[in-house]
């Protein structure tokens, strides 16, 4: 059984919690803890500074708890948990903390099934020295984490739509250079809308 998986099968008791706070339970990699605590514990401080949340860690199981009253930023935390989770650094992850952005976890063993097919395919989404990464990074502002049987990314709405299609097609074996030429054309679409749907709203007006 994988993270993925485990995680939705731990327990969420916040509903049967009398004083009304909202309970998650996540389940990281141990060796992602100390990232998730940080230097003396700074990371975990910051975000429960930030957030008004409190985290539980449990560096022997990997099971964090984490509490609070406010449904958005105990859920907030949660995203920003699983990202560090994933392999992303803190800064990163952090930037959950903005109502426009998203994480989206793809499981890779969804999508295939042995180990020499997960290596493969975690070769294609990274490229010859991480370029392909790099590429589908810069162009949809997104960030792109390969981390043991997942791809995770981090960004606004619609431009984690726009790189997981992307990362779904060199999954299924799209050359690099479709896959490319594919979102060089998918973005400059995208930032035609952005500048012609205002002078429309403007006219209706």
């Amino acid at each position: 059984m994988d993270f993925e998986e485990e995680n939705k099968n731990l327990e969420n008791p916040s509903d049967n919690n009398p004083q009304g706070s909202y309970v998650f339970y996540v389940k990281i990699p141990k060796e992602r803890v100390a990232v998730l605590i940080g230097t003396k514990g700074s990371v975990k401080k910051e975000l429960m500074e930030e957030t008004g949340a409190n985290l539980q860690i449990n560096s022997e199981t990997g099971v964090v708890k984490i509490s609070g009253n406010d449904p958005i930023k105990v859920y907030k935390v949660r995203d920003i948990v699983n990202a560090i989770g994933r392999g992303f650094n803190p800064e990163k992850a952090k930037l959950l903390l903005r109502t426009d952005y998203m994480l989206e976890v793809i499981n890779l063993r969804e999508l295939v099934k042995s180990k020499n097919q997960i290596k493969r395919v975690k070769g294609r989404v990274i490229g010859e020295k991480g370029k392909s990464r790099e590429f589908i990074e810069n162009i949809t502002d997104t960030y792109i984490s390969v981390y043991g049987k997942t791809v995770s990314i981090i960004g606004s709405y619609e431009n984690v739509g726009l790189a997981r299609q992307a990362l779904f097609k060199l999954i299924n074996g799209s050359p690099h250079s479709k896959v490319n030429s594919w979102l060089e054309k998918k973005v400059k679409e995208m930032r035609v809308k952005e500048i012609v749907e205002p002078f429309e709203d403007e006219e209706k007006i």
